[in-house]
């Protein structure tokens, strides 16, 4: 930026788009005698903070005795979080992150004031991971704000909070926070640089172009290779075990890394329970997953064994005749629960318990009396439906819901066979997983480490090291 005044101005006011873009401020003054010109996106400067910096800069008498832009940041710069800039596109950067630029004729280079205020929600509890007991704020938009929820929890020196900037159009915003000494550095590494290095433009997204991004290409694996958590309190207990955290900046979405299956078993409302109650929570959240998975595919197999079945197992039968193949059933109420999951997202609140009412009578009476559907159908469909809940992540709910589809098709096809050979296959896609980062998909068990399997396992008490 060492060019005359004017036309180091001209080229700026090109790139921040000056005339173009309506949002765009820009403001001449004099300081010490000097011209000096500052740019700022409205709705982005506290407009208090800046008029007291601008009314001190004025009140300067000369700039004689100031060599450069870092003398004056020291002498009259009152904003706390402001440094000189060199670099043209640096600059502009810093402007569209809500900086205020300023030049001063004469000096080469300027000053990025850090007097922004971004537009965002209060701090309120999300509505996916709800507690009975504990906190109830959640994270917001903003990346700093983020980062406050999470130094109030950890007043802790080793709380690390890294900024990484991705993306080579929109330039978002991205931060690595770990606990230094703790968290593995070669995890760190591999991920500070697996962020640089993403191939990504722009972060239309935000946490599941960085996740994508960061995360070996398997197209065909539903099973998540990365967890979310909207909840400053999973994410500064996830923190103090030992893993990393990627904040997105315009999302209240943050990422917890490494990630295995059984981490996935995992709750807040294990931690707000005493221990026995929270390990009970936590073997009833696992063998409801198992259940989500082989229930359907296992009673149709039993339901359809052409020698039949015996006492006491003879209610799994089908009593009753029925319009469409059991397969085909199953098949459509597993299409059909997804519809009413996508419909209840564009459902306004107000018509919220209607359509509720509405889909239960037309979708399951009228289904049953005119033979589309027979009632245990129903019954373990819901079943599924309901225990889709009971898992956090909905990643890992449409990944177990895709296996128990291929299993039932399997079942279908080959029989008992088919049956075997798919969990044969979930068990084999699950193996070969692989992580964005860390040590695998099935650790603790793959490598072994007891300590931390019993730790994924059982809920110990508060304060023992969980790691």
């Amino acid at each position: 930026m060492n060019r005359p005044f004017d036309t180091k101005c001209a080229q700026l006011d090109d790139l921040l788009g000056v005339g173009r873009s309506f949002d765009m401020v820009s403001r001449e003054l004099y300081v010490g005698g000097c011209r000096a010109k500052m740019w700022v996106v409205n709705g982005y400067a506290k407009d208090l903070l800046l008029e007291r910096t601008m009314e001190k800069l004025q009140a300067i008498g000369t700039l004689d005795g100031i060599r450069d832009v870092d003398e004056l940041l020291r002498r009259y710069i009152t904003v706390c979080d402001a440094e000189t800039c060199r670099d043209r596109m640096q600059a502009v950067t810093g402007v569209f992150s809500g900086k205020t630029l300023l030049v001063v004729e004469g000096f080469d280079g300027g000053i990025l004031l850090d007097a922004k205020t971004f537009p965002t929600r209060s701090v309120q509890e999300p509505d996916a991971g709800k507690v009975l007991r504990g906190s109830h704020d959640g994270f917001v938009e903003n990346i700093m704000e983020n980062a406050a929820l999470l130094r109030r929890r950890i007043r802790d020196p080793a709380l690390t909070l890294e900024r990484v900037r991705v993306s080579g159009r929109s330039k978002c915003d991205v931060a690595l926070c770990y606990m230094e000494g703790q968290a593995d550095a070669k995890t760190v590494s591999r991920l500070r640089e697996k962020l640089r290095q993403a191939p990504v433009r722009s972060v239309a997204m935000s946490q599941e172009t960085i996740a994508e991004a960061i995360s070996p290409k398997q197209w065909y694996n539903p099973f998540p290779k990365v967890r979310y958590t909207e909840r400053p309190d999973v994410a500064t207990a996830s923190v103090m075990e030992g893993s990393i955290l990627v904040l997105v900046d315009n999302t209240p979405v943050v990422m917890v890394l490494p990630v295995s299956l059984l981490r996935f078993n995992e709750e807040i409302n294990d931690y707000y329970f005493p221990p026995l109650v929270g390990t009970y929570l936590r073997v009833i959240r696992f063998f409801v997953m198992l259940l989500n998975v082989i229930i359907t595919p296992l009673w149709y197999l039993l339901a359809t064994e052409p020698g039949g079945l015996r006492e006491p197992w003879d209610f799994l039968l089908v009593e009753g005749d029925y319009a469409v193949p059991l397969i085909g059933q199953l098949l459509l109420v597993e299409l059909i629960i997804d519809v009413l999951k996508l419909a209840s997202l564009n459902t306004p609140d107000v018509l919220g318990n209607s359509f509720s009412m509405l889909g239960a009578l037309i979708l399951g009476d009228f289904a049953v009396q005119s033979r589309w559907l027979v009632p245990e159908v129903l019954v373990y469909m819901a079943f599924v439906a309901v225990s889709n809940f009971a898992q956090h992540s909905f990643e890992m709910g449409y990944a177990c819901k895709l296996c128990r589809m291929a299993l039932v098709l399997l079942a279908f096809a080959f029989r008992w066979w088919g049956f075997g050979i798919g969990l044969a296959g979930v068990l084999v896609l699950i193996a070969t997983t692989k992580p964005a980062v860390g040590r695998g998909y099935l650790y603790p068990l793959i490598p072994w480490n007891g300590k931390a399997l019993r730790a994924l396992l059982l809920r110990r008490p508060a304060g023992k090291n969980n790691t």
